[in-house]
Protein backbone atom coordinates (compact mmCIF):
# COMPACT_ATOMS: atom_id res chain seq x y z
CA UNK A 1 0.00 0.00 0.00
CA UNK A 2 1.37 3.42 -0.94
CA UNK A 3 1.97 6.22 1.53
CA UNK A 4 -0.84 8.20 -0.08
CA UNK A 5 -3.28 5.33 0.39
CA UNK A 6 -2.24 4.93 4.01
CA UNK A 7 -2.67 8.66 4.58
CA UNK A 8 -6.11 8.63 2.94
CA UNK A 9 -7.21 5.62 5.01
CA UNK A 10 -6.02 7.31 8.20
CA UNK A 11 -7.89 10.50 7.33
CA UNK A 12 -11.02 8.50 6.52
CA UNK A 13 -10.80 6.68 9.85
CA UNK A 14 -10.38 9.99 11.70
CA UNK A 15 -13.45 11.43 9.97
CA UNK A 16 -15.45 8.29 10.78
CA UNK A 17 -14.46 8.39 14.47
CA UNK A 18 -15.27 12.10 14.77
CA UNK A 19 -18.62 11.64 13.03
CA UNK A 20 -19.49 8.68 15.26
CA UNK A 21 -18.60 10.74 18.37
CA UNK A 22 -20.85 13.61 17.26
CA UNK A 23 -23.74 11.27 16.45
CA UNK A 24 -23.29 9.47 19.78
CA UNK A 25 -23.39 12.80 21.61
CA UNK A 26 -26.59 13.89 19.84
CA UNK A 27 -28.34 10.54 20.36
CA UNK A 28 -27.46 10.35 24.04
CA UNK A 29 -28.52 13.96 24.57
CA UNK A 30 -31.94 13.18 23.10
CA UNK A 31 -32.27 9.99 25.14
CA UNK A 32 -31.35 11.70 28.42
CA UNK A 33 -33.72 14.58 27.63
CA UNK A 34 -36.50 12.09 26.98
CA UNK A 35 -35.70 10.23 30.20
CA UNK A 36 -35.69 13.41 32.29
CA UNK A 37 -38.94 14.59 30.69
CA UNK A 38 -40.59 11.29 31.60
CA UNK A 39 -39.29 11.24 35.20
CA UNK A 40 -38.05 14.15 37.30
CA UNK A 41 -39.24 16.82 34.86
CA UNK A 42 -42.62 15.22 34.17
CA UNK A 43 -45.35 17.84 34.29
CA UNK A 44 -42.91 20.74 34.59
CA UNK A 45 -43.81 23.37 31.97
CA UNK A 46 -41.00 24.51 29.74
CA UNK A 47 -40.77 27.44 27.40
CA UNK A 48 -38.17 29.16 25.29
CA UNK A 49 -38.34 32.78 24.20
CA UNK A 50 -35.80 34.44 21.97
CA UNK A 51 -36.05 38.19 21.68
CA UNK A 52 -34.11 39.93 18.96
CA UNK A 53 -32.99 43.45 19.88
CA UNK A 54 -33.71 46.26 17.44
CA UNK A 55 -30.97 46.75 14.88
CA UNK A 56 -28.79 49.79 15.44
CA UNK A 57 -25.65 51.02 13.80
CA UNK A 58 -22.63 49.72 15.76
CA UNK A 59 -20.86 52.27 17.91
CA UNK A 60 -17.14 51.59 17.97
CA UNK A 61 -16.60 52.98 21.47
CA UNK A 62 -19.34 50.87 23.04
CA UNK A 63 -18.18 47.77 21.19
CA UNK A 64 -14.64 48.19 22.51
CA UNK A 65 -15.81 48.88 26.07
CA UNK A 66 -18.18 45.89 26.12
CA UNK A 67 -15.47 43.66 24.65
CA UNK A 68 -13.07 44.73 27.39
CA UNK A 69 -15.57 44.17 30.19
CA UNK A 70 -17.30 41.05 28.80
CA UNK A 71 -14.20 39.26 27.49
CA UNK A 72 -10.89 40.53 28.80
CA UNK A 73 -11.92 41.20 32.40
CA UNK A 74 -13.95 37.97 32.52
CA UNK A 75 -10.97 35.91 31.32
CA UNK A 76 -8.60 37.64 33.74
CA UNK A 77 -11.06 37.15 36.60
CA UNK A 78 -11.34 33.46 35.75
CA UNK A 79 -7.54 33.18 35.66
CA UNK A 80 -7.19 34.78 39.09
CA UNK A 81 -10.09 32.96 40.74
CA UNK A 82 -9.72 29.49 39.20
CA UNK A 83 -6.71 28.95 36.95
CA UNK A 84 -4.06 30.35 39.29
CA UNK A 85 -5.03 28.21 42.33
CA UNK A 86 -5.46 25.18 40.08
CA UNK A 87 -2.03 25.77 38.56
CA UNK A 88 -0.51 25.99 42.03
CA UNK A 89 -2.13 22.69 43.06
CA UNK A 90 -0.95 20.95 39.89
CA UNK A 91 2.57 22.30 40.33
CA UNK A 92 2.69 21.12 43.95
CA UNK A 93 1.47 17.65 42.98
CA UNK A 94 4.19 17.43 40.35
CA UNK A 95 6.96 18.90 42.50
CA UNK A 96 6.34 17.32 45.91
CA UNK A 97 7.69 13.79 46.15
CA UNK A 98 7.07 10.93 48.53
CA UNK A 99 10.12 8.72 48.30
CA UNK A 100 11.12 8.65 44.65
CA UNK A 101 7.63 9.30 43.23
CA UNK A 102 5.78 12.58 42.82
CA UNK A 103 2.34 12.95 44.37
CA UNK A 104 0.96 13.22 40.85
CA UNK A 105 2.29 9.76 40.01
CA UNK A 106 1.02 8.27 43.27
CA UNK A 107 -2.48 9.62 42.68
CA UNK A 108 -2.42 8.26 39.12
CA UNK A 109 -1.39 4.83 40.44
CA UNK A 110 -4.24 4.93 42.98
CA UNK A 111 -6.81 5.66 40.24
CA UNK A 112 -5.29 3.19 37.78
CA UNK A 113 -7.35 0.03 38.60
CA UNK A 114 -10.70 1.77 38.13
CA UNK A 115 -9.41 3.71 35.13
CA UNK A 116 -8.24 0.47 33.46
CA UNK A 117 -11.71 -1.02 33.91
CA UNK A 118 -13.23 1.80 31.85
CA UNK A 119 -10.52 1.66 29.20
CA UNK A 120 -8.34 4.53 30.41
CA UNK A 121 -5.38 4.64 32.77
CA UNK A 122 -4.75 6.46 36.03
CA UNK A 123 -2.91 9.31 34.33
CA UNK A 124 -5.79 10.04 31.93
CA UNK A 125 -8.42 9.94 34.67
CA UNK A 126 -6.34 12.14 36.97
CA UNK A 127 -5.80 14.62 34.13
CA UNK A 128 -9.56 14.93 33.65
CA UNK A 129 -10.06 15.50 37.39
CA UNK A 130 -7.31 18.11 37.63
CA UNK A 131 -8.59 19.66 34.39
CA UNK A 132 -11.88 20.61 36.05
CA UNK A 133 -10.90 24.33 36.18
CA UNK A 134 -10.32 24.35 32.41
CA UNK A 135 -10.60 21.43 29.98
CA UNK A 136 -7.77 22.88 27.89
CA UNK A 137 -5.17 21.64 30.37
CA UNK A 138 -6.19 17.96 30.35
CA UNK A 139 -3.71 16.88 27.65
CA UNK A 140 -0.81 18.98 29.07
CA UNK A 141 -1.38 17.38 32.49
CA UNK A 142 -1.26 13.92 30.87
CA UNK A 143 2.07 14.75 29.25
CA UNK A 144 3.38 16.27 32.48
CA UNK A 145 2.62 13.02 34.33
CA UNK A 146 3.84 10.68 31.59
CA UNK A 147 7.12 12.55 31.18
CA UNK A 148 7.59 13.30 34.91
CA UNK A 149 8.60 16.86 34.12
CA UNK A 150 7.09 18.50 37.22
CA UNK A 151 5.53 21.19 35.01
CA UNK A 152 2.84 21.43 32.36
CA UNK A 153 4.26 20.82 28.90
CA UNK A 154 3.01 21.04 25.33
CA UNK A 155 3.82 18.74 22.42
CA UNK A 156 5.42 20.14 19.27
CA UNK A 157 3.44 18.12 16.74
CA UNK A 158 1.03 15.21 16.48
CA UNK A 159 3.83 12.79 15.67
CA UNK A 160 5.56 13.57 18.94
CA UNK A 161 2.25 13.23 20.82
CA UNK A 162 1.67 9.80 19.25
CA UNK A 163 5.15 8.63 20.29
CA UNK A 164 4.61 9.74 23.89
CA UNK A 165 1.20 8.10 24.16
CA UNK A 166 2.16 4.78 22.56
CA UNK A 167 5.31 4.64 24.71
CA UNK A 168 3.06 4.89 27.77
CA UNK A 169 0.80 2.00 26.81
CA UNK A 170 -1.92 3.65 24.73
CA UNK A 171 -3.85 1.29 22.48
CA UNK A 172 -6.83 1.68 20.17
CA UNK A 173 -9.08 0.90 23.15
CA UNK A 174 -7.43 3.65 25.20
CA UNK A 175 -7.87 6.18 22.41
CA UNK A 176 -11.53 5.32 21.78
CA UNK A 177 -12.42 5.42 25.49
CA UNK A 178 -10.57 8.72 25.92
CA UNK A 179 -12.60 10.24 23.09
CA UNK A 180 -15.82 8.94 24.66
CA UNK A 181 -14.91 10.23 28.12
CA UNK A 182 -13.86 13.58 26.66
CA UNK A 183 -17.31 13.81 25.10
CA UNK A 184 -19.16 12.62 28.21
CA UNK A 185 -17.67 13.89 31.44
CA UNK A 186 -18.30 16.63 33.97
CA UNK A 187 -18.33 20.19 32.60
CA UNK A 188 -15.56 22.62 33.52
CA UNK A 189 -15.77 24.93 36.51
CA UNK A 190 -16.96 27.92 34.47
CA UNK A 191 -19.89 25.93 33.08
CA UNK A 192 -20.83 24.70 36.56
CA UNK A 193 -20.74 28.28 37.87
CA UNK A 194 -22.94 29.38 34.96
CA UNK A 195 -25.45 26.58 35.63
CA UNK A 196 -25.61 27.57 39.31
CA UNK A 197 -26.05 31.23 38.37
CA UNK A 198 -28.79 30.57 35.82
CA UNK A 199 -30.76 27.96 37.78
CA UNK A 200 -30.04 29.19 41.29
CA UNK A 201 -29.99 25.54 42.34
CA UNK A 202 -27.18 23.36 43.64
CA UNK A 203 -29.33 20.34 42.79
CA UNK A 204 -29.36 21.08 39.06
CA UNK A 205 -25.70 22.04 39.14
CA UNK A 206 -24.92 18.64 40.68
CA UNK A 207 -27.14 16.96 38.07
CA UNK A 208 -25.29 18.76 35.27
CA UNK A 209 -22.04 17.48 36.80
CA UNK A 210 -23.04 13.91 37.58
CA UNK A 211 -25.26 12.89 34.63
CA UNK A 212 -22.67 13.24 31.85
CA UNK A 213 -19.97 11.76 34.09
CA UNK A 214 -22.07 8.68 34.85
CA UNK A 215 -22.91 8.31 31.15
CA UNK A 216 -19.22 8.59 30.24
CA UNK A 217 -18.18 5.95 32.78
CA UNK A 218 -20.84 3.50 31.61
CA UNK A 219 -20.13 4.05 27.91
CA UNK A 220 -16.36 3.73 28.41
CA UNK A 221 -16.77 0.52 30.42
CA UNK A 222 -19.03 -1.00 27.76
CA UNK A 223 -16.77 0.06 24.88
CA UNK A 224 -13.59 -1.11 26.61
CA UNK A 225 -14.91 -4.52 27.51
CA UNK A 226 -16.50 -5.07 24.10
CA UNK A 227 -13.22 -4.21 22.39
CA UNK A 228 -11.30 -6.53 24.75
CA UNK A 229 -13.77 -9.32 24.04
CA UNK A 230 -13.48 -8.75 20.29
CA UNK A 231 -9.66 -8.81 20.53
CA UNK A 232 -9.72 -12.00 22.60
CA UNK A 233 -12.05 -13.78 20.19
CA UNK A 234 -10.36 -12.68 16.97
Amino acid sequence: MTAGAVGFAGSLASVAILTAAVILGVVLTLLVSRLLSATVLKGVPSSFALELPPYRRPQIGKVIIRSVFDRTIFVLGRAVAVAAPAGLVIWLLGAVKVGDAALLTLLADFLDPFARFIGLDGVILLAFILGFPANEIVVPIMLMTYLSTGKIVEYENLGQLKEILTANGWTLTTAVCTVIFMLFHFPCSTTCITVKKETGSLKWTAAAFLLPTAAGIVLCAVAANLMRLFTAVF
